[in-house]
């Protein structure tokens, strides 16, 4: 489903060498394949089909606006987290009815965003948010429609800063408390309080971790609805995995054939907000080697992106495969089957960024290279773009999305007036 495929010795995406997008939109750069978007796209929907959910793409992992429009022509909604996010969608043509705003620190200002677009459903996350929302909606003469977001205590078993459904976390609101809030605010004239949101973090391959919080979800929902409270909606937020290494994130099917018992029968609105599951392995990093040295017993690649482009590594120790873009034999994209091969060498791949965080790989085995070739870092389509910065001054990378034969430009590369331009202020 992942439409990057090496071809003779050189990697291309879909119908496009990438050697020639480098050469014509240069580097860093990243490169999208629209093919794999929507192949990842339709899968989750046709593996969820049973229960008609709304696919609400989660657009904090990939937030470019042409990406969004893409996903809203194949008739996707969006998971936003902040009035930039909304912003974003609304300008790619999306249905407010089919926006689902989460967060667990709404401004004001974003509340009222929100409220005036009209969208579907805003997810609260505390008491105090109700309070704001319920306060804001009075004064706009708005009815709006949401949800509250419980914390079903259940470890997905992921990376501690990527977990979200602990007792532990910011998010939520207690399984323990979450009834005494509907109490207070579910039958608030300014408000339609109709559901519950259940995320617990990303990626999350224990497929038993949803069944567990579904679980402990529904059981809420069902004395809710014993109270009197009218709950038609089941946001299962997202969190579904997508391969970094070899095939180790279970399929959409996979995770369906999980969640859709539980559902089945139940008459319940459904929301799903994928976004690595689409975006991770739709889009590449393609990097050219400014310098290769030896420093004590260890070997470094110093490379032109760094993590400006892609902060995961620094951030979660993530890994990303990372192979050269010419090349006669590709290694397995998996850590255990990385084994020595003839010629191979132990490098360390990083940046020029003043850090000594700024790494893309550690302890690779990697064809001898030198300056000027070009190197593939994969599985960057999601949360890499979206969290890239301009630490040291350096002007953030351009985007090309490929379809078929043709590149077309996304995100222009920025120049240093960029850099300051923000900062044209005062006398």
């Amino acid at each position: 489903m992942d439409f990057f495929e090496y071809r003779q010795g050189e990697l291309w995406c879909e119908d496009v060498a990438a050697v020639g997008l480098a050469e014509r939109f240069g580097t860093p750069l990243y490169v999208y394949s629209r093919r794999t978007l929507v192949e990842h796209y339709q899968r989750l929907r046709e593996a969820f089909a049973e229960l008609d959910p709304l696919i609400c793409f989660s657009v904090k992992c990939c937030q470019n606006i042409h990406i969004c429009r893409l996903l809203h022509e194949l008739g996707s909604g969006f998971d936003v987290v902040s009035g930039g996010e909304l912003y974003r969608v609304l300008r790619a043509g999306a249905d407010p009815a089919r926006i689902v705003f989460a967060g667990v620190g709404k401004t004001e200002r974003e509340i009222g965003e929100a409220l005036d677009a009209g969208v579907g459903l805003l997810n609260i996350e505390s008491e105090s948010e109700a309070r704001q929302l319920i306060e804001l909606a009075r004064a706009r003469g708005r009815v709006p429609s949401a949800a509250l977001r419980i914390n079903p205590d259940v470890n997905p078993q992921t990376h501690p800063y990527t977990t979200t459904g602990r007792k532990e976390t910011k998010f939520g609101v207690d399984l323990e408390r979450a009834l005494d809030v509907f109490r207070q605010f579910g039958r608030s004239e300014s408000l339609r309080l109709r559901g519950i949101h259940v995320h617990i973090g990303s990626p999350v391959h224990n497929v038993g971790a949803y069944v567990r919080s579904l679980k402990r979800g529904l059981k809420l929902l069902d004395r809710l609805c014993g109270e009197g409270f009218a709950i038609d909606t089941l946001d299962v937020g997202g969190g579904y995995g997508a391969h970094y290494q070899d095939a180790e994130a279970p399929t959409a099917a996979q995770y369906a054939a999980a969640i859709v018992p539980l559902l089945r029968g139940r008459g319940l609105r459904v929301i799903l907000e994928p976004g690595r599951s689409i975006a991770a392995n739709a889009g590449i990093i393609l990097t050219r080697v400014l310098h290769v040295k030896q420093s004590g017993g260890r070997r470094f690649v110093i490379v032109d992106a760094s993590m400006n482009e892609l902060l995961r590594p620094a951030l979660y120790g993530a890994y990303h495969f990372v192979w050269p873009v010419a090349t006669g034999e590709l290694v397995p994209r998996t850590r255990a089957a990385e084994q020595p091969l003839a010629g191979l060498l132990r490098c360390d791949v990083v940046g020029p960024v003043c850090e000594s965080s700024d790494f893309l790989a550690r302890g690779r085995d990697l064809p001898p290279v030198q300056r000027g070739d070009l190197l593939a870092v994969f599985s960057a389509g999601a949360y890499a773009m979206v969290m890239a910065s301009q630490y040291n001054s350096r002007p953030r990378a351009a985007e090309v999305l490929v379809d078929g034969r043709e590149a077309r430009l996304i995100r222009r590369r920025e120049t240093y007036d960029d850099l300051i331009a923000a900062e044209q202020v005062g006398g």
